[in-house]
């Protein structure tokens, strides 16, 4: 008697029941064998479950008017416009039976492979990737990264402030001096290679570094996808994991040194990572261009239309043409603006660099400008400065511009004053 009671107790204890629900168990058992141990609810509709209509009723309205919503909008609009009140997974579930929404794993895409091009130089694969290179050591930077895609070899890598031509001309200079002109480059859409809106006046559709490109006698070709320029992707996260950590090593914690640093980064990477390409041939062409060419090609380069005044509008300033012999015959014509990263702005008609002054405007980043997404940091740094520079700045007052000082009253002077004598 004390033995089965002990054993029921330990039963009950190593199952987590009470001793009650064990001798229930245990009397099922007895009576019908295993199949008394099977819960009766087994089979049987859940007490919680909806009515079919319901559930008829619901997807049926999904179908009509919200096909498109997904299951939590769906599940909100229901409850909002029909007082349907249905879970979000349950409704989930109904839709995905009928087969108005798709699960994770059947939405999933996938990309077809694309096979390696066959010669080195034939097409480089370049992209900006903004990361704390430097951890909290610096502010965060862009690292351009050019990757041939016949060998998955680094070619260049450069840290600047942000993805803009000037930055992109930087580094163009650099690969070109090193390798030569590739056949092609390989990139997003971002819109320092392709411009967005087609309507745009000048420049016959190109970008400035498009241009530039196009007197390079160099494609560029735009991806569709993040997928299709995968080797410059996967070498960014390669980068972001090894290179932070070798910044560290080095203690790097500014740009300059950090680009000071990458060669040597690149040969140990190319070392261990790169492959051979399948046909052994060079497709990089010598750069038969003279440095003084090179430097007119890579810069932003505009037309502008010289006013009655020998004037004309750029970058929110008004520039003046000096009234030279040549420019006094320039009104109502055309002139041409070579505007150097590293040097200052010139203005040319026919290979006549012609002398100006500036009648600077409010220099600003202005209100409603439109940034994009990768630039968003350095604008922000910016506009920072800007606003700091004005508090900075004191207002003088008209006596303090003039020079003017108070002057001092002797005593004599001002016990008349105080006795009303003048």
């Amino acid at each position: 008697m004390h033995s089965g009671r002990r054993t029921v107790t330990a039963a009950a204890s190593l199952l987590d029941i009470s001793e009650r629900q064990t001798y229930r168990l245990l009397s099922r058992y007895q009576e019908n064998g295993g199949f008394g141990l099977v819960h009766k609810a087994r089979g049987r509709t859940s007490n919680r479950s909806h009515n079919p209509g319901v559930r008829k009723f619901a997807v049926e309205l999904v179908k009509a008017h919200y096909a498109d919503f997904g299951p939590t909008l769906a599940t909100e609009a229901l409850a909002e416009r029909h007082a349907i009140h249905v879970g979000r997974e349950t409704l989930r579930r109904w839709m995905m039976a009928d087969s108005v929404w798709l699960s994770r794993k059947q939405r999933k895409t996938f990309h077809q492979p694309r096979l390696r091009r066959e010669s080195y130089g034939e097409l480089v694969q370049i992209d900006g990737s903004e990361h704390r290179w430097f951890e909290d050591r610096a502010e965060p930077y862009t690292l351009l990264v050019f990757v041939d895609d016949a060998t998955s070899k680094l070619m260049q890598l450069r840290f600047v402030p942000s993805e803009s031509t000037a930055s992109y001309f930087a580094a163009l200079r650099g690969y070109l001096n090193e390798h030569g002109c590739p056949v092609a480059f390989y990139s997003d859409k971002h819109s320092v290679f392709r411009v967005v809106r087609q309507d745009t006046k000048g420049g016959q559709g190109m970008t400035q570094f498009g241009r530039a490109l196009s007197e390079l006698n160099i494609e560029i070709l735009c991806a569709n996808s993040s997928q299709a320029k995968g080797r410059v992707e996967r070498a960014n996260r390669t980068l972001q994991d090894r290179l932070v950590k070798e910044l560290r090593l080095a203690s790097i914690s500014d740009m300059a040194a950090g680009n000071a640093f990458l060669p040597a980064f690149m040969e140990r990477y190319n070392e261990r990572f790169a492959v051979p390409p399948t046909r052994t041939q060079d497709l990089h062409r010598p750069l038969r261009t003279t440095t003084p060419r090179l430097n007119d090609i890579l810069c932003h380069r505009e037309q502008r239309y010289v006013g009655a005044q020998l004037t004309f509008h750029y970058d929110r300033k008004q520039i003046i043409l000096e009234q030279t012999d040549v420019a006094k015959g320039l009104e109502g014509q055309y002139v041409e603006l070579f505007d150097y990263w590293d040097r200052p702005l010139e203005v040319r008609w026919r290979d006549h660099v012609l002398p100006y002054r500036v009648f600077s405007k409010d220099q600003r980043v202005s209100h409603t400008a439109i940034v994009e997404n990768k630039r968003l940091g350095h604008a922000l740094a910016i506009v920072k400065a800007q606003q700091d520079l004005r508090l900075a700045t004191k207002v003088m007052t008209n006596s303090e511009k003039t020079g003017y000082q108070k002057r001092v009253r002797s005593e004599t002077e001002t016990s008349r004053l105080a006795a009303g004598i003048v």
